[in-house]
């Protein structure tokens, strides 16, 4: 199939199952163009080109995202002001969580203070606080986003635009812009820095609403209060005792902490701040993060090695991604002792494909397939067909995974 051009394209998504839902639908393409941070808007709409042309590579992908998609739509809404606790303040505008790691002490009568069992969940984290209604709420836009996208179909974009409202804009509901009492520690404290890891996918959120542009369910009035939404959220990150705190973390919570300062400022429109935190990225998360060898020892620290090693990888390759809209190459910076983010991904690599033996502490069971989707944004970015290669090797990745349609295998890879 020969390749249509982006400027003028067709979101024609007919497809035998549901003939009468996915309509034809042509536009020009800028006015459906997404303005995503994280994610690539012409990786994206290249995607819609292949699904259009039947490419196999995605219709797989693309069956499971719009199963995923109509369960979602016939979902709760989530909302602060659903928890049974409330925080210090009384206010159940404030977002309160646990730690997710600490439990109660079996050595006093109170169970207090908690105590610290690195890698292992307290299901009161869970049971007790908003963690889990905000992960349902940034999953389900994600998905609702991405299913308008490619369909356009509106009462996705609908339901996205309401699970915002109710999150983030109506009085009732709305989550007041802060994390002060997050991964709150009983017995202990009540407030920590730590706490604004549990944000870390908002980011993702927010590449979620640029893939409503388009719709009509999704106002220019409601694209501005989220925005003076998230205004309020960066300054209290960048003001308060807890986002001073975050900032100065050496491990992945600092790495998210810029992400998040990163994508916030570039939605808001403060630009000049996302190149000033992504311009220090080298020398303040890079070169404290990555070893000669490629190695990360805050991560290799943990308990779950494996998982953290990878999640601080994400972290890096979101904030090259972000980066990249600025005209800020972070894929290739390194240090004078060559420490780079590419070098931590080839640390990572041999162990995935079982070439090696993971030794570090892994008390979960040991995922490799979790590295597919960054070895995938890899092949892509350094246009290195060898990362494909060695997906191939890799056990647990299938085409109908989510990351199959975010970042589609190019025609260089074999």
């Amino acid at each position: 199939m020969t390749p249509r051009p982006l400027a003028v394209f067709c979101f024609s998504l007919v497809f035998a199952a549901n003939p009468e839902i996915y309509a034809p639908v042509s536009t020009a393409a800028d006015d459906f163009r997404p303005r995503v941070f994280i994610l690539h808007p012409d990786e994206l709409l290249r995607a819609t080109e292949r699904i259009h042309g039947d490419d196999p590579a995605l219709l797989s992908a693309f069956s499971r995202l719009k199963g995923d998609t109509d369960r979602v739509l016939g979902g709760a809404t989530y909302s602060v002001v659903n928890k049974k606790l409330a925080p210090p303040t009384s206010d159940k505008h404030d977002y309160m969580s646990i730690a997710p790691y600490w439990w109660p002490n079996p050595n006093t009568p109170n169970r207090l203070p908690y105590v610290r069992r690195d890698g292992e969940v307290n299901p009161e984290r869970d049971a007790t606080s908003d963690r889990k209604r905000l992960d349902g709420l940034v999953q389900s836009v994600k998905t609702l986003g991405l299913g308008y996208f490619f369909t356009r179909r509106e009462e996705y974009a609908a339901h996205a635009a309401k699970l915002l409202r109710v999150w983030f804009l109506d009085d009732e509901t709305k989550m007041n812009p802060h994390l002060r009492y997050a991964q709150a520690v009983p017995g202990r404290n009540v407030s920590r820095g730590a706490g604004i890891i549990e944000t870390h996918n908002l980011p993702e959120l927010i590449d979620a609403v640029g893939l409503l542009n388009g719709s009509k369910s999704w106002t220019p009035i409601d694209h501005k209060r989220l925005q003076d939404w998230f205004e309020a959220y960066l300054i209290w990150l960048i003001d308060s005792a807890e986002g001073k705190a975050e900032s100065k973390a050496q491990n992945n919570h600092g790495s998210w902490y810029d992400v998040q300062v990163a994508s916030y400022a570039l939605f808001v429109g403060r630009d000049e701040l996302a190149k000033k935190v992504l311009g220090e990225f080298p020398s303040r998360r890079i070169a404290k993060q990555i070893a000669a060898d490629g190695r990360q020892p805050h991560e290799l620290a943990r308990t779950q090695a494996w998982h953290y090693s990878i999640f601080n990888l994400e972290a890096l390759f979101n904030a090259a991604s972000i980066a990249d809209k600025l005209g800020i190459d972070l894929w290739r910076q390194e240090t004078a002792d060559r420490r780079n983010i590419r070098k931590a991904l080839d640390w990572l690599l041999p162990f995935a494909t079982g070439e090696k033996k993971w030794t570090d502490k892994q008390i979960s069971h040991f995922q490799p397939e979790i590295l597919a989707p960054l070895l995938r944004r890899a092949a892509i970015h350094y246009r290195e067909p060898a990362y494909e290669t060695a997906m191939s090797k890799i056990s647990g990745i299938s085409t109908n995974q989510r990351w199959q349609l975010l970042y589609p295998k190019t025609s260089a890879a074999k």
